[in-house]
């Protein structure tokens, strides 16, 4: 019995139904059946069923013999499941890299809940990426897992069936299921939420949501929309308890009245009846009303709605979005003084004296922890304790303990910004920071470059650039061809730190038991070689499709190998669990060299990448490995037992290494706090390349307990290290 059971529904996708497939099976965590319905699709979306379901024995495709709609076909495979959870997705939707084990793992550690709530973002049709749920709505206050009383909030989530893992026999004790029309969710899931004696939160993206062009069916116009009377009639029917009809008629007189105001939304010969239908469904449900767990009593138009008194209610609407029209000016206004403000207290701040005890570190990455600052930042709280650290990041960041978070556009963060000693980043800085007398800069970049960068490309406003790099006090280097480039792409008087990659340090200092703990909260199996894929973002492709098919090259290693997509928020654990690293031309590949694992680099698009990026050296010809051109030829390479064991792989790897790597011992963070912030005190040595001990992956763990002896063939070799545990 899997852990879980993937179902959805398609119709009319064939454009996104193989990413959304994909991106299941390509998941870390494997335990998964993957139920997929065509609900009599005129387009080809069968036929993409049906490949994926001949390559890969935990798809199952199902055909309705006539179209249904969504939610009868998620019935058709409700009755197929035998998951212990259930997660529902549309056909265009797809789970992030990392997504099911990270719901595995927080299933686990709340006890099983018969649901968990996990947080999505929305993919619009141009490839932007928007928060989903309004921040801190899934927030760990509170009980890991409890009823709905302990977080009345959730009902303010959207009524969607995605974005949620029931547990199967909790379904079946309540007999849920999804009734035909164009609002099917809103019966199925308030009461599912309701019903549910024990309810997690995960405070994760876990879920794109393709926002459709036009609306998609829940949302673009159509005669649809007249069937949401009846599902909330249906819902008020479901209800297990009489508890929240209170805040269930308040969500219902929300929506019911956003559907008839929002122009187009309803057809104009339907809007009467809609209004009329939808008054009544409230007067029945009027008992229910008054203050909920959800704010406070309706307003004066919903009274007007809820009496039917229609023209009243499209005046009261018309007032309604003139006021938020001045609202909109008065708030904009507001923004530019406020804007005005935090400058003006920029500017009384750099009139005190620099905080000499404070360290202000930030990321270009939407203030992820993460990358050189990280590292950095980590070792400084180690070595110095009398100086304070404090990192740019938002609410919906994690910062280890001990790390006080600065939120951008705050009047502490600028506050920091101006009086802080040290700063650094990996990116730019503030524009409005001016180059104080006493304060130290250090720009860390983001990793080797192979791409050209700075000045080196077509920079828009060469003057802007100028003036941000005459600000670096210092510049961290992690080899002599960095070091060149840095200087020639951002000319200016920095000193450079030739110290090594901070960011590897973990390859150094981390044991084999961290590998074992990697490759376990990653879900690789035992006995399984992991392969981490990382590409490089090109300017000619999409940012949110893969170079490569993870899929179908998933499916041509088989069962022995798992992938691992790169994702930002797990790259180290990533490249401590992974076996071999496939990638192009990612900055990852050189700090992933520092362990001496296998490197295949897939180099399709080389002439193409070169052109349009530049480059600063030829890449295939001075690869620590491999280098494949096909698909084909990338799975070849992998399932090859040589890649594992080959002396002239591994002198190649030696010869990278010394190139682009001579710094990296585990002591190139340590290096650059003891220079930066300790005055240059006791500055460690490199340890020379012969003394180094990266951290070994599963074959090299497995190597000495059954060593290879002549007349033993490398593939009974990697046969044997492949199953270290």
């Amino acid at each position: 019995m899997p852990r879980f059971s993937i179902i959805v529904p398609a119709y009319q996708v064939q454009a996104y139904l193989p990413a959304c497939l994909t991106s299941v099976l390509t998941q870390d965590h494997t335990d998964l059946e993957l139920l997929v319905v065509d609900d009599a699709s005129p387009d080809a979306c069968g036929d993409i069923i049906a490949e994926f379901a001949a390559a890969d024995a935990r798809v199952t495709g199902l055909r309705l013999p006539r179209t249904l709609g969504p939610g009868p076909a998620r019935n058709a495979a409700l009755d197929r499941a035998t998951g212990d959870y259930v997660l529902f997705l549309d056909g265009d939707d797809a789970l992030t890299p990392g997504a099911l084990a990270a719901i595995a793992a927080r299933l686990d550690t709340t006890g099983h809940p018969q649901l968990l709530v996990h947080d999505h973002a929305v993919l619009s049709f141009d490839g932007t990426l928007s928060p989903g749920l309004a921040a801190g709505l899934l927030s760990r206050r509170g009980p890991d897992a409890g009823p709905l009383t302990a977080r009345p909030s959730l009902l303010r989530l959207p009524p969607t069936a995605w974005g949620r893992a029931y547990r199967r026999d909790f379904l079946l004790g309540t007999g849920l299921r999804f009734p035909p029309g164009h609002h099917q969710d809103v019966p199925f899931a308030y009461p599912a939420l309701i019903a549910a004696e024990t309810v997690a939160v995960l405070d994760r993206v876990c879920l794109h949501h393709r926002a459709r062009r036009r609306g998609g069916r829940t949302h673009g116009p159509g005669p649809g929309h007249a069937d949401l009377v009846d599902q909330y009639e249906r819902a008020f029917a479901l209800l297990p308890t009489q508890r929240w009809r209170a805040a269930l008629y308040r969500r219902m007189a929300d929506h019911l009245s956003t559907v008839y105001r929002t122009p187009g939304l309803l057809p104009a010969a339907e809007r009467a009846d809609f209004f009329r239908r939808s008054a009544a469904l409230c007067r029945r449900h009027r008992t229910a009303a008054g203050a909920t767990a959800l704010g406070a009593k309706q307003g004066g138009a919903h009274v007007l709605f809820r009496l039917g008194a229609r023209r009243a209610f499209q005046l009261t609407a018309v007032a309604q979005r003139l006021g938020r029209r001045l609202h909109a000016v008065v708030r904009g206004a507001g923004r530019r003084l406020r804007a005005l403000a935090l400058r003006a207290h920029y500017r009384c701040q750099l009139r005190l004296p620099l905080d000499r005890r404070l360290a202000v570190f930030t990321t270009g990455r939407g203030g992820r922890y993460g990358c050189h600052p990280a590292a950095i930042e980590a070792k400084l709280r180690e070595l110095a304790t009398g100086i304070r650290t404090a990192w740019v990041a938002g609410p919906g960041q994690s910062l280890p303990t001990g790390v006080r978070r600065l939120t951008p556009g705050t009047a502490a963060y600028w506050s920091a910004l101006a009086r802080a000693r040290f700063l650094v980043s990996n990116s730019g800085f503030p524009d409005i920071l001016a180059d104080r007398p006493g304060q130290l800069r250090l720009q860390t970049h983001r990793g080797t470059p192979v791409a050209h960068r700075g000045l080196d490309t077509r920079v828009r406003d060469v003057p802007r650039l100028l003036r941000q790099i005459d600000t670096w006090d210092y510049c961290l280097s992690a080899n002599r061809h960095s070091t060149l480039a840095w200087e020639a792409a951002y000319p200016a008087d920095y000193v450079t730190l030739e110290y090594g990659s901070p960011r590897a340090d973990v390859f150094h200092t981390a044991g084999v038991a961290d590998v074992l703990r990697a490759r376990a909260r990653l879900g690789v199996p035992d006995g399984v070689l992991a392969v981490l894929y990382a590409p490089a973002p090109r300017a000619y492709a999409s940012r949110r499709r893969a170079p490569l098919d993870l899929g179908a090259l998933a499916r041509a290693l088989g069962p022995r190998f798992r992938l691992l997509a790169a994702a930002d928020d797990a790259l180290e654990d990533q490249c401590l669990a992974a076996d071999a690293l496939v990638t192009d031309y990612a900055p990852v590949l050189f700090d992933y060299a520092a362990l001496d694992r296998p490197v295949v680099v897939h180099a399709d698009d080389w002439e193409t990448y070169r052109t349009v990026h530049g480059a600063y050296f030829d890449l295939p010809a001075t690869a620590p490995g491999p280098v494949t051109r096909t698909a084909a030829e990338l799975a070849a390479t992998l399932t090859d037992p040589l890649l594992w064991t080959d002396p002239g792989l591994a002198a190649r790897r030696a010869a990278f290494r010394q190139r682009f790597c001579p710094y990296d011992d585990g002591f190139a963070a340590e290096r650059v706090v003891r220079t930066f912030f300790l005055d240059g005190r006791d500055v460690p040595p490199v340890v020379p390349a012969k003394a180094r001990r990266p951290v070994p992956g599963a074959v090299a763990v497995a190597a000495p307990r059954r060593p290879s002896a002549p007349g033993v063939s490398p593939r009974e070799f990697l046969e044997v290290s492949a199953c270290p545990f």
